[in-house]
């Protein structure tokens, strides 16, 4: 069946339902919303905890809440939100090949947002050693196992967390968390609601114990082997002396460490930034393909829901901007990053006012950032917070005014 819609968001996480909003209550025509999950809503409706806001009377929202609002919000706009549907492929510049329970679909748009999200690296993309037994999970896995099994008791009044009515189970008694930042605290934090043990929490750099309770914290540590056939009977552990140790163990959660979900830019070509593997953009996230635009994690793993969706919001501006018939801009400055500073989004200047988001590769305490342009100084300042691995630090508009449209690319560097 081919069908034309007037835009076509692929992902109904916060970014791509944002979009939506905003492009059906501006009268954008047909926005339709594709999500290859059975409920829309990404990656905050496995997440239980508060954090997301709050709700119109001003109470506290938690993810599940989040997601909820974020789909009513799209609905009552006028959007059409599609779930269990997922687009395989390109058809044509502005056309994909999608299937779903009713068959296959080749839909058309005279505009596409990509808001495909981002997924945890898993342990075979992290090249850890060892057998290959049940009970190595991510984050993400971790949350939905947990959400759709729950904590169940067995007849000794014990809780089986994970556990199905076949008796398997899926999350254990014991785990160890692997990495650090919110996502690894989030992990923490499932498996001590579900009732299970949480052995150490295992990460490479530097950080702050009392985040994690009363949990140990092993730092400068990485795990180099997976233990146990069958079920994962422990991991092995090499500390900053270089020595190994054993911690025992039925579950390990990988957290962190983020790959965006860019087979569907990947396929249409489009020019992938090397710090993140997202899709580059400009200020108005705008891709190299015309009429083609991204948000979300798919640029950037790991931000958080409210970055996502004001970046959908932004795609959207620029999505009614095209369909209003405005030209598109041209010239744009690549934006790159030196030193101990990880990546940079956007990917592009244009002659937009652009703020920057920049993240490091290790944790630098109060650095000095410079942003330069053909040797030339643009703007040099000390920050008076911290730099983490985890979170990103926004730079204003200001940052880059006075770049040259037709000049070599902007670098942003840090210095302690």
């Amino acid at each position: 069946m081919n069908r034309t819609v007037d835009v076509l968001v692929v992902g109904a996480g916060p970014a791509g339902l944002a979009a939506a909003a905003r492009l059906a209550a501006a009268g954008a025509g047909r926005v339709e919303v594709l999500e290859r999950e059975p409920v829309a809503g990404g990656v905050p409706r496995h997440c239980a905890r508060p954090g997301f806001g709050a709700d119109a009377r001003g109470r506290p929202l938690d993810g599940p809440g989040y997601a909820r609002r974020a789909v009513r919000e799209a609905l009552r706009a006028g959007a059409v939100v599609r779930t269990g549907v997922s687009a395989t492929g390109w058809a044509g510049p502005l056309a994909l090949d999608v299937t779903s329970p009713a068959g296959l679909e080749r839909i058309g748009a005279r505009a596409v947002v990509l808001a495909t999200g981002a997924r945890e690296r898993p342990r075979s993309a992290r090249l850890i050693p060892g057998t290959r037994p049940a009970g190595v999970l991510t984050t993400g896995e971790l949350q939905r196992t947990v959400a759709r099994f729950g904590a169940r008791r067995g007849c000794a009044g014990r809780k089986h967390p994970g556990r199905d009515d076949a008796g398997r189970e899926y999350v254990g008694r014991r785990a160890v968390v692997v990495g650090g930042g919110p996502v690894a605290r989030s992990a923490v934090r499932t498996l001590r609601s579900a009732g299970v043990e949480v052995a150490a929490v295992v990460a490479e750099l530097p950080l702050p114990g009392a985040a994690f309770g009363a949990v140990p914290v092993l730092t400068g540590a990485v795990v180099t082997e997976l233990l146990g056939r069958g079920r994962l009977t422990g991991v092995a552990v090499r500390g900053r002396d270089g020595r190994t140790h054993v911690l025992r163990c039925d579950t390990v959660v990988l957290t962190g460490d983020w790959i965006p979900d860019h087979e569907l830019a990947r396929a249409r070509g489009l020019p992938l930034a090397p710090g993140t593997r997202g899709p580059v953009t400009d200020g108005a996230l705008r891709t190299a393909a015309p009429g083609v635009f991204a948000a979300g994690d798919l640029l950037h793993g790991g931000e958080t829901a409210s970055v996502a969706a004001a970046e959908g919001r932004t795609a959207a501006d620029a999505v009614l901007d095209r369909l209003g018939g405005l030209p598109r801009a041209t010239g744009a400055v690549p934006v790159v990053v030196a030193g101990p500073l990880g990546r940079v989004t956007p990917g592009l200047l244009g002659p937009e006012a652009t703020p920057l988001l920049v993240r490091s590769e290790r944790r630098l305490v109060r650095p000095v950032l410079t942003v330069s342009q053909d040797g030339e100084r643009l703007r040099r300042e000390r920050l008076r917070g911290t730099l983490v691995p985890w979170r990103s630090v926004r730079l204003g508009p200001d940052w880059t005014r006075g770049a040259d449209p037709a000049g070599g690319p902007v670098t942003v560097e840090a210095e302690e």
